[in-house]
């Protein structure tokens, strides 16, 4: 089972179930019983010599007969913590099963409801009791435009809709159908879960824009790897910000991995070369090194993270044994430019798309896809560990077409 797969079979809680309330009557019932015990024996032989003249007598009388009513209850707390322990062992393991599929998708469309929502609201008003002619077609292409699948993508699912269809009425959920059909045509090939090799230490070079989420997915990352039993470390090498070298500081006091780190202004492939070193005398299996977020357009800043490849190939020649492009949903058709440049500086091998629950425009995963053909490994729709979920080409389409899981 892959790294990231195995995120699928977590569960994030268990049901605990308290047992405390069935003693707390018995306990509030026991003081209750010495306190008419006194009582019963004062009054008794007030009554015997004056049984019938005194109406009071009687009163009292009443009073022992809690007495045989107080023992009740004990008995009756004895069948109550038997059927407790019945119920207790069956409900985890039907929670267990099922609905963790359906929560995962459930968190998946709604991390997509802002794209979804405006794809198929849109696509519900076009195709409402209309023909399908040039008009309706053209404004199809548009709203798939709007979300950014791309032309290329939004060529295909027009002529999807239109083949064999041209001036008749369609159904607008059979054109969500259509839509998620040939989105997940695209998606499949780049379906690729994220493995560790056999090399120790696996070094994974983390790259992308400040903003995108990388320090974000490199704690997350790590924290799934120390569940599984991986001996863990950070190198903090995006020393142009103070904040980003605390912040994985903070990650690794957070999840018990090993944290390399310098000073603001320092040389990061200097860093980059000593936590290799490191790793290897420590016998860390994983090490994750973080990058400046570095603008495609500032020359100077991917020379240097060119600089940093360099350093890491002259400890190791097949390192960095994978570069993980970290892309921010939110910044739309710019993530194009910024795949295209990054493959070609650092040799990215796989993508992780983070903030889809931020954005209407989440169709830019397809854009991508379609053109670059890199492997998507996972995709990020909140902020807990929990949301950051191996990527799945059918549910990803399904939940952007505004349709239900299979």
């Amino acid at each position: 089972m892959s790294f990231l797969k195995k995120l699928f079979n977590r569960v994030t809680g268990k049901p605990e179930e308290q047992e405390a309330p069935p003693p707390a009557p018995a306990e509030q019932e026991q003081p209750q019983a010495p306190e008419p015990e006194p009582q019963p024996e004062l009054p008794p032989p007030a009554p015997e010599p004056e049984p019938e003249p005194e109406l009071p007598a009687p009163p009292p009388a009443p009073e022992p007969e809690p007495e045989i009513e107080i023992p009740a209850p004990e008995p009756e707390s004895e069948p109550q913590p038997a059927p407790a322990p019945a119920p207790v062992a069956p409900p985890p393991a039907p929670v267990q099963a099922e609905p963790q599929r359906r929560g995962w998708f459930s968190r998946l469309s709604e991390g997509l409801s802002k794209s979804s929502r405006s794809i198929t609201g849109s696509i519900t008003s076009i195709f409402t009791k209309k023909k399908l002619d040039k008009a309706t077609l053209q404004d199809l292409e548009d709203v798939l435009l709007q979300a950014d699948l791309g032309l290329p993508m939004a060529e295909r699912i027009v002529k999807a809709v239109s083949t064999g269809r041209y001036d008749k009425e369609i159904d607008p959920e059979e054109v969500k159908r259509i839509l998620a059909s040939e989105v997940a045509a695209v998606l499949k090939p780049v379906e690729v879960p994220f493995d560790f090799g056999a090399q120790k230490p696996f070094i994974i070079l983390v790259v992308g824009v400040n903003g995108a989420g990388k320090t974000t997915t490199i704690g997350k990352l790590g924290a799934i790897a120390r569940r599984e039993g991986h001996k863990v470390m950070f190198a903090a090498c995006d020393t142009f910000r103070a904040a980003a070298i605390e912040q994985l500081n903070v990650w690794g006091g957070r999840i018990g991995a090993k944290v390399l780190s310098q000073p603001t202004g320092a040389d990061a492939a200097g860093l980059a070369f000593d936590a290799i070193r490191e790793a290897k005398e420590d016998g860390t299996d994983i090490l994750f090194i973080d990058t400046a977020g570095r603008l495609q357009n500032k020359q100077y800043l991917m020379d240097e993270l060119d600089k940093i490849v360099r350093v890491i190939k002259k400890q190791d020649e097949t390192a960095p044994h994978a570069v993980l492009l970290v892309l921010d949903a939110t910044t739309g058709q710019n993530a194009m430019a910024q795949a295209d440049i990054f493959t070609k500086v650092a040799g990215v091998t796989g993508l992780i798309m983070t903030k889809l629950d931020g954005t209407a425009r989440g169709g830019i995963l397809v854009a991508i896809a379609e053109r670059f053909k890199l492997p998507v490994h996972a995709i990020g729709v909140g902020e807990s560990i929990d949301d950051l979920q191996p990527f799945d080409a059918d549910g990803f389409a399904r939940a952007i077409a505004g349709l239900e899981e299979k």
